[in-house]
């Protein structure tokens, strides 16, 4: 296999398996600095050793079995603590993953190890977005870039706070286990915004070639289900899990036999997948049977139970969808938020109604490179006749796309205008 091609295929199983390597590390080690560390260095043992020797059958157990020799290794050169040592050193040589003290602790429901190790990280000495930054970039698997890109801020801030966070941690001497049930709840809303955060990312990449990474939905997928299995009363966790069943429930219709975007309006929505849609509308059930008022991820999941029941763009009920955005606006303010609820009441009002939503926009600062402005704006003035303008608009978003696909679907409706 030529150097490049490898060198691609490491960077994706890396991708994949690193999240997964650190938060097994992390709890055998009980400190997630030491585990990202012992990561990284299986990954420089993979880049020397995987050319000469082939790509192992399972990737993720070689990177793990390495991880763990080195650890073992640090554990007899430092002289760590004698116990530390017998229970975690001997333990790894015999294959056991989990150290015995977690085996018999009965605060120990969680049984999944990225979902405990997101709860760890979430911990209340951080800002929430100090911890919802660290945790994304060790557990979920992002790039600053793509977390830059979430928040709508420069990459040089993210990358900050998640240096300050592992500063803020080492400091307090902030131990890494897991927290007890009456303290989740005081980091649940960190957690949830991390799995939400992973699952968009899945759902649609900020860069590269693919369109989508589904490995990061079906683990933000994963991830809402344990939630929802260990939190039964919780709104937002049913709320959540049921936004993200519904939006999975359309990956198949998402992109077509080349890989390339299909829009939402272009959809054979035959292809969505009806089982994930009736497990996120039974979710949705539930939550609202447990909530006093709809929160953020709850409005989301009935926005996306709009399109999910209408058989079509032109039956969906574009004026409620526009209602629900309005709400949520209203507990979770945000541009974005506000660009999306402008599409919908173009849908209800006409594109010269949300044309003007879209251009009051223009001048907030977070938006200024958020590409999916200037391509609404553009699809607007298309509707209106506007070509030239349309044309300029999606241009624009190409430039500030970093997707591959996503480009090549901006540069395609641009030369459509002309």
């Amino acid at each position: 296999m030529p150097t490049a091609d490898l060198n691609q295929r490491i960077a994706a199983i890396w991708r994949i398996e690193s999240p997964k390597l650190i938060a097994g590390l992390a709890r055998m080690l009980r400190d997630v600095g030491h585990a990202e560390e012992l990561a990284q260095d299986s990954l420089v043992t993979a880049l020397e050793t995987w050319p000469r020797d082939g790509v192992p059958d399972n990737p993720g157990a070689w990177l793990m079995t390495t991880a763990k020799r080195r650890a073992i290794d640090q554990l007899r050169r430092h002289k760590l603590i004698e116990r530390k040592h017998e229970q975690i050193g001997y333990e790894i040589e015999m294959g056991q993953d989990e150290p015995a003290n977690a085996r018999t602790d009965p605060d120990d429901d969680i049984g999944d190890d990225l979902l405990r190790l997101m709860f760890t990280a979430c911990h209340p000495v951080l800002p929430l977005d100090a911890r919802v930054a660290l945790t994304l970039r060790l557990l979920g698997g992002l790039t600053t870039v793509e977390i830059a890109r979430a928040y709508l801020v420069p990459e040089a801030t993210i990358a900050q706070r998640i240096v300050r966070a592992k500063r803020t941690l080492a400091k307090a001497q902030v131990p890494f286990e897991i927290p007890r049930a009456d303290e989740r709840v005081e980091r649940l809303a960190s957690v949830l915004e991390v799995t939400y955060l992973v699952f968009n990312e899945g759902y649609t990449a900020t860069a590269g070639e693919d369109w989508l990474r589904p490995a990061l939905c079906e683990d933000a997928l994963r991830l809402g289900r344990v939630l929802a299995g260990l939190m039964p009363n919780e709104p937002e966790v049913h709320g959540l899990t049921a936004l993200m069943e519904l939006q999975a429930s359309r990956m198949r219709a998402r992109v077509d036999p080349k890989g390339e975007p299909v829009l939402l309006a272009d959809q054979n929505r035959a292809h969505w997948d009806r089982l994930l849609i009736r497990r996120g509308l039974v979710g949705i059930e539930r939550a609202l049977k447990l909530a006093d008022a709809p929160g953020p991820y709850l409005l989301q999941a009935m926005i996306a139970a709009c399109h999910a029941r209408a058989p079509g763009t032109e039956q969906t009920d574009w004026a409620l969808i526009a209602q629900l955005y309005a709400q949520l606006a209203e507990i979770a303010p945000s541009p974005v938020v506000d660009l999306n609820r402008a599409v919908a009441v173009a849908m209800a009002e006409g594109p010269a109604r949300g044309l003007q939503l879209v251009d009051a926009l223009v001048r907030e600062s977070a938006m200024e490179n958020y590409h999916l402005l200037p391509s609404v704006r553009g699809d607007l003035l298309s509707k209106l006749g506007r070509a030239s303008e349309a044309r300029a608009e999606f241009e624009r978003a190409a430039s500030l796309a970093q997707n591959a696909r996503e480009r090549t679907l901006l540069l395609k409706r641009a030369a459509e205008c002309a």
